[in-house]
């Protein structure tokens, strides 16, 4: 683990939701996040980590365990800690009749110090829109507005709940810039998302969370690599699939694993793994219906694990 001073630190936060019976949402998650670290939360629906990211931005009490924000505790030193965070949630719905601009500058009025209106409404590139009202922005406007009033108190830290979710490709690298031009100035993020694109992209470490425990914690590329190997080959067969432990046997495969009705099958050396696949397939006397290799994802670490995409899940409190 580095040495750099921590942004964050929390140590067996667990948060249960009352019910018949009670919903643990959170599970006793311990996470130290260095400053200037751009840090992922990934899991599916109910995994917990909204209830994570929401106890770490002081907007829901943990039922119980330790939480310090840049060394400094919710309950103690609450406005001190809202003066160094920004928060832009998986959903902002403002005022339709306010403009852009309005709506910054009523923002930025809740800090004593950050940056100017117009600082933040260019470093989404809203320029053109400081005088659209809310109603008439589109989606990934919208989105790049919540973050601009997240920017706006010049925090030292930026929690994104899901904040490209349902966005077109373009609003979604324009979010991307923004986010690590943040992280370049040596501020620190704190995000969850869905895209595991995204997390590869954006993030240095990630944990990916599941029934409210961190069940993996690394770099995109330290948890690929837990793979055994950083290529998937997908092959469909015409009728029944063959028995996964013959496939397993095959040279330079190190995995294999359902996926969707289909086989996905992890191999080190494409080269070596594809000649033999197909005389596998003509030697058992099946057909290959398609065949499709490519990288190695964060989704397939997470389905390795759970046996799950992390877009399964229960609508329940997460």
């Amino acid at each position: 683990m580095s040495s750099a001073p921590l942004a964050i630190r929390c140590r067996q936060l667990r948060k249960t939701y009352p019910g018949k019976p009670p919903v643990e949402a959170v599970r006793g998650i311990d996470l130290d996040v260095p400053v200037g670290e751009c840090f992922g939360l990934l899991g599916p629906n109910g995994a917990g980590k909204t209830s994570t990211m929401e106890i770490l931005e002081g907007l829901l009490p943990a039922t119980s365990g330790e939480v310090e924000i840049l060394g400094r505790h919710w309950g103690r030193d609450d406005r001190a800690i809202r003066e160094r965070i920004g928060v832009s949630l998986q959903e902002t719905n403002l005022a339709d009749k306010l403009t852009v601009g309005e709506i910054v500058r009523l923002f930025r009025s809740f800090f004593q110090q950050g940056l100017t209106a117009e600082l933040a409404i260019a470093q989404v590139a809203l320029q053109e829109k400081e005088h659209t009202r809310f109603g008439k922005l589109s989606g990934g406007q919208k989105q790049r507005l919540a973050i601009a009033c997240a920017l706006v108190g010049d925090p030292e830290i930026l929690f994104l709940d899901e904040p490209t979710t349902g966005l077109d490709p373009q609003s979604r690298r324009q979010l991307w810039d923004v986010i690590s031009g943040f992280k370049a100035a040596g501020r620190t993020v704190i995000l969850t998302t869905h895209y595991m694109d995204e997390a590869e992209r954006l993030c240095d470490r990630v944990a990916i969370v599941d029934q409210g425990r961190v069940i993996a914690l690394g770099s995109p590329r330290e948890l690929i690599s837990q793979l055994g190997s950083e290529h998937v080959l997908e092959p469909t067969w015409q009728g029944e699939l063959p028995p996964e432990e013959e496939l397993a046997r095959l040279p330079s495969v190190t995995r294999v694993w359902h996926e969707e009705g289909r086989l996905a099958l992890s191999v080190a050396e494409p080269h070596r793994a594809l000649p033999a696949l197909l005389d596998y397939t003509r030697q058992s006397h099946r057909e290959l219906a398609s065949l499709t290799t490519r990288h190695a994802t964060l989704e397939d670490v997470f389905v390795t694990l759970t046996g799950r995409h992390l877009r399964d899940g229960a609508q329940s409190p997460s």
